[in-house]
């Protein structure tokens, strides 16, 4: 399994995309967290933006699928897209995991 994240600037679309990776089959599970502040660079000046973090939970055979999928509906000209493997998945959460996705 595959933990994925992203930041996008408004719950409405946090739960948008949430709701439609569901649907779609993508991810087994999306969490919401927000509003959070996210400090960074862009185009050479100093920002400070509320965003709402979006936590995907997602078998290794739909990350690809997922990303695509992200990447054409995503507000951002450069959307923060982190990918990393879980170390431990519980049998039981895997086997939903799989049965959902």
């Amino acid at each position: 399994m595959l933990i994925a994240w992203t930041t996008v600037p408004t719950k409405v679309m946090a739960e948008t995309l949430a709701a439609s990776a569901v649907a779609s089959h993508l991810a087994a599970c999306v969490q919401i967290d927000g509003p959070i502040t996210s400090h960074y660079i862009w185009q050479g000046k100093p920002e400070k933006t509320e965003e709402y973090r979006l936590t995907f939970k997602v078998l290794l055979a739909k990350i690809s699928l997922l990303e695509t999928w992200l990447h054409a509906r995503h507000p951002y000209q450069t959307p923060e897209w982190i990918v990393v493997k879980a170390e431990h998945v519980a049998e039981k959460y895997l086997s939903w995991a799989r049965e959902n996705s």
